[in-house]
């Protein structure tokens, strides 16, 4: 009996030990590359750690944040094709559901101000909300989520390891999951070489460039190759799906089919192409802006006037959208599935 009660009094004083003692994290530096912007994400009120980029990463790859414990961000988000999916056109959520859009690639966050295709959230630290809530997609509640992520010995460890307490929030969940997303940074495709002076362009590498300056730079904004905003971008309208874009979120009609820019980044690899993903090949869109472009009220000015590509010229604008790969981003394993 008095060993018992020895082994309680010290079991107990070491519980206590354990909640004041202040947990070493190891911090993590977040390089901006030569040249490109400030991020607008703001690390103070959530500092990089290896520990909580670690538990973001769980979270991101483990299908307890749905309903029925089958869909994880992985799911819509795979690495190897930058962090988007490539085999049907609309997202799949559980029991075979389908979204009504295409999902966006998760690259360079920290550099933007609004997500989703109508930027219907403003910031990142909430963005997994979306999904995570949507009946389409995972149709889970925060409070579920954290309930069960509570009731997990693995995740209170983690959570420990993390923010110093196995204390499981809302807020702490989504801070995690925002650690993750914010290092999911691409800098190092042939173009970022070419850019750096270490590779040079092939001849019609370069031809494609100069014709991407002309035609393209005024939406896909070097470096990130997005502008951040939302254009109308030309497309005929999807009567099946009948998606305005923006104007639902914003009841403007200034906003009727205007879009997110998405980056071309990868875009070798993110197909398919459009918030519908509609098309599925680079030719196609190419295509698309070089004569189909339907006009309306909202059209986006830099459109008006049809590019009028010749086929070679085609062939050298698809050849230089390829030199926008990052290998050593689709295929980084600190992005990957946690072994």
């Amino acid at each position: 009996m008095k060993k018992i009660i020895v082994y309680i009094f010290f079991s107990f004083v070491l519980i206590i030990l354990l909640a004041f003692v202040k947990k070493t994290l190891t911090p993590i530096y977040f390089d901006i590359p030569k040249g490109w912007s400030k991020p607008y994400y703001d690390f103070k009120n959530n500092p990089l750690t290896e520990e909580r980029f670690q538990l973001g990463r769980q979270l991101f790859y483990d299908p307890i944040l749905s309903k029925d414990n089958t869909i994880s961000c992985a799911n819509c988000h795979l690495q190897a094709t930058g962090f988007t999916h490539v085999d049907h056109a609309l997202s799949h959520g559980i029991e075979g559901k389908i979204g009504n859009r295409n999902s966006l690639t998760l690259q360079n966050l920290a550099w933007s101000k609004t997500f989703m295709w109508d930027g219907a959230v403003n910031h990142l630290d909430v963005q997994p909300l979306a999904p995570i809530t949507s009946p389409v997609e995972m149709d889970e509640t925060l409070q579920n989520v954290v309930y069960k992520l509570q009731n997990n010995e693995k995740y209170q460890q983690l959570f420990y390891n993390a923010f110093g307490t196995s204390k499981v929030t809302g807020q702490l969940t989504l801070k995690a999951l925002s650690q993750f997303l914010v290092m999911l940074k691409t800098s190092n495709s042939k173009y970022d070489k070419v850019m750096r002076e270490e590779e040079l362009f092939t001849d019609i590498e370069q031809k494609g460039y100069n014709l991407f300056k002309i035609n393209c730079a005024s939406c896909h904004q070097e470096p990130l190759f997005s502008s951040d905003k939302f254009e109308n971008n030309g497309l005929e309208i999807d009567t099946t799906l009948n998606d305005f874009g923006r104007i639902k979120y914003t009841q403007n009609p200034k906003d009727y089919l205007l879009f997110k820019v998405p980056t071309l980044r990868n875009i070798e690899f993110t197909y398919p192409y459009m918030h519908d993903g509609r098309f599925k090949t680079l030719t196609e869109v190419i295509k698309h802006y070089n004569s189909e472009i339907k006009t309306s009220k909202t059209l986006s000015k830099q459109l008006v006037k049809p590019m009028n590509l010749s086929d070679n010229e085609r062939t050298e604008l698809l050849a230089f959208l390829k030199t926008l790969t990052d290998k050593e981003f689709l295929f980084n394993a600190k992005y990957s599935f946690p072994k």
